[in-house]
């Protein structure tokens, strides 16, 4: 039991510090090139983040265990708006600008509602998978639009970049690409670790994939996103999250729709997408309300996690 808990120590040191490198080399590869910190955060900091639940998806697909996949995409966005979002405003406020509302929480929504109406008649299949993906697509095209239709300077004079270290942009394109890489190994020590206390600790195998499994794979939005939180870059943040849960959505709910057509149980679609789509909405009325997501609604967001990780273990318990 030891050398586990002494890997997962070591896995979470390294989590933290490869966080710090990687959102200093988004913050220095935004300034250098032009490009808005929200973006980055919706792209390559979203994306870097969310290739543990890809590379799960793929995994679990190959193996004949979609619902592992499918649990662990459902468990991952829970894991980000309650863990990772609660956590973080509680380290620091997190505010949301116009355009943040007008778009990003909008495609949310949107991704949301499209993968609802693929669950809900209990199958996942390959047409489910390609509509996915189309709205992915759309999705991509429509950020990438918004952001080329803006004169060069715009979304960068104005934002505050103090905290950002200057170096060349190709020192930042370095540290991005080395932090995400320590970021997904790291991931991964946590997360096997983990599962291996788990094990010794005779916890049911269906805890440790909706609950060990998710929050492992969502240690990078969390390391990502506290840290650019407290060195105040709120919007690489919070476009973490709103990206990366996009990604699990539309890319990771893909793979086993496209590799492993499976039936979905009632439960997963009604407890656990209704839990996720719950704090979706919790989300969006807080973002739209006070424009900003405080300390006191970040720990109730974390709260709402903290209960439904418990009733989980209940249920699996019986």
């Amino acid at each position: 039991m030891l050398l586990p808990i002494a890997i997962l120590a070591a896995g979470l040191v390294l989590l933290v510090w490869s966080a710090e490198r990687f959102v200093s080399g988004a913050a220095v590869t935004a300034t250098n090139l032009g490009v808005s910190n929200l973006i980055i955060g919706l792209t390559i900091v979203s994306i870097g983040t969310s290739a543990p639940e890809i590379l799960v998806a793929i995994s679990a697909s190959l193996e004949a265990a979609p619902k592992l996949a499918i649990g662990n995409a459902i468990g991952s966005n829970i894991a980000n708006i309650g863990l990772v979002l609660g956590i973080t405003a509680i380290a620091a406020q997190l505010p949301f600008s116009q355009e943040i509302l007008k778009n990003e929480v909008r495609w949310l929504i949107g991704a949301t509602l499209l993968a609802f109406f693929c669950l809900v008649n209990l199958f996942l299949g390959v047409m489910d998978g390609l509509f996915l993906l189309v709205g992915l697509g759309l999705i991509l095209y429509l950020m990438f639009n918004k952001q080329s239709s803006k004169p060069q300077s715009q979304g960068i004079a104005s934002r505050d970049f103090a905290d950002i270290p200057s170096m060349p942009t190709h020192k930042g394109v370095l540290w991005l690409i080395l932090g995400l890489l320590l970021l997904l190994i790291s991931a991964q020590v946590v997360t096997k670790a983990a599962v291996e206390i788990a094990n010794q600790l005779g916890v049911d195998e269906l805890i440790i994939g909706l609950t060990v499994v998710a929050i492992g794979t969502s240690l990078p939005e969390l390391a990502a996103s506290v840290t650019a939180a407290v060195k105040g870059h709120a919007e690489i943040a919070i476009g973490n999250v709103i990206g990366s849960n996009i990604l699990n959505i539309l890319a990771v709910l893909a793979v086993p729709a496209l590799m492993h057509p499976i039936a979905i149980d009632s439960i997963v679609l009604w407890r656990d997408y209704g839990v996720m789509t719950l704090l979706t909405f919790i989300l969006v009325v807080f973002a739209h309300w006070r424009g900003a997501i405080s300390r006191l609604e970040g720990a109730l967001m974390f709260g709402i996690w903290i209960v439904y990780n418990v009733v989980l273990y209940i249920q699996a318990s019986a």
